[in-house]
């Protein structure tokens, strides 16, 4: 029997219509969201990502603003614009798009953005707070992921789970989150030993790793809720490209309970969830 599919586009959908719901009270009372996203150095690639995101926030009631730079803009001058934005009061969100030119830091650089208005949880001080059990604004694919567990109607509270990838970004927010809600939770990454007797005693499997086909159909308990944050293009047989995520999902399909689509999984519900954050910034600046 295949596994369920999660529906990312649809939760997504239902995310962004209660965004759209509450930022409309907020711009009743003067106090629209505004994002600003930083872009250091314009590539096609990051003229596209914003304005897809020039138009999901238009589509819910945020105001956008792109702030281009110069690819040879210094370290001081870059942290300079972030510390303005953030003393700015009518802004009420910012993200800096990744990756900045070479030269630069850019764990420095988010260093500067005051957790409040960091509407991508990256501020050390908001990774803090998701250690410490009082999340003031979470990475966005990290929160994505948990919604779309939690949208099974699965009981997290002791449960298995094992999540593939430790990154500052995913993997690792992911495992404070899952274990925030009282799943027993194992990490594992590039130096792991024997990774299949891990995510074969999983209930529930995140993976991100950024390598395609990763996981296989033996690598799964059956019944498993499964989510495959990984984004891969691969070139098939004919030549033509195809996104395709960590997880070979034709083969584990028919083990899983429940499985992500790659399109259509946690990619839309990482973009609601920053269009979330960036409403509970606007949110908390009005209190």
């Amino acid at each position: 029997m295949s596994a369920k599919l999660i529906d990312g586009l649809a939760l997504a959908e239902r995310e962004k219509s209660d965004v759209r719901r509450r930022a409309g009270i907020l711009a009743e009372s003067g106090r629209r969201p505004t994002l600003v996203a930083v872009l250091i150095g314009s590539t096609p690639a990051g003229e596209l990502y914003a304005s897809r995101q020039a138009e999901a926030c238009e589509s819910v009631g945020i105001s956008y603003r792109l702030q281009k730079m110069e690819a040879g803009t210094d370290q001081a001058a870059a942290e300079e614009a972030l510390k303005s934005l953030s003393a700015d009061p009518t802004v009420t969100g910012i993200m800096l798009h990744l990756p900045v030119p070479g030269h630069l830091d850019a764990t420095e650089l988010q260093y500067k953005i005051d957790p409040v208005k960091d509407v991508e949880g990256v501020n050390p001080a908001n990774i803090g707070y998701v250690v410490y059990g009082h999340t003031l604004i979470a990475p966005c694919t990290a929160l994505a992921v948990i919604e779309l567990i939690e949208s099974t109607g699965v009981n997290l509270h002791g449960a298995e789970a094992v999540v593939v990838g430790a990154s500052e970004i995913a993997g690792k927010p992911i495992s404070l989150l899952l274990t925030q809600r009282l799943a027993t939770v194992t990490l594992c990454h590039i130096a792991t030993r024997d990774l299949k007797s891990h995510t074969r005693r999983a209930d529930v499997l995140v993976v991100a790793a950024g390598k395609a086909g990763l996981i296989g159909a033996d690598f799964i308990k059956k019944g498993a809720i499964v989510i495959d944050v990984g984004i891969n293009r691969v070139t098939q047989a004919d030549g033509s490209k195809k996104t395709v995520g960590d997880v070979d999902f034709e083969g584990v399909r028919d083990e899983a309970g429940y499985i992500t689509p790659v399109p259509g999984g946690v990619g839309p519900m990482t973009v609601a969830m920053l269009l979330r954050n960036t409403l509970r910034s606007a949110e908390l600046l009005r209190k």
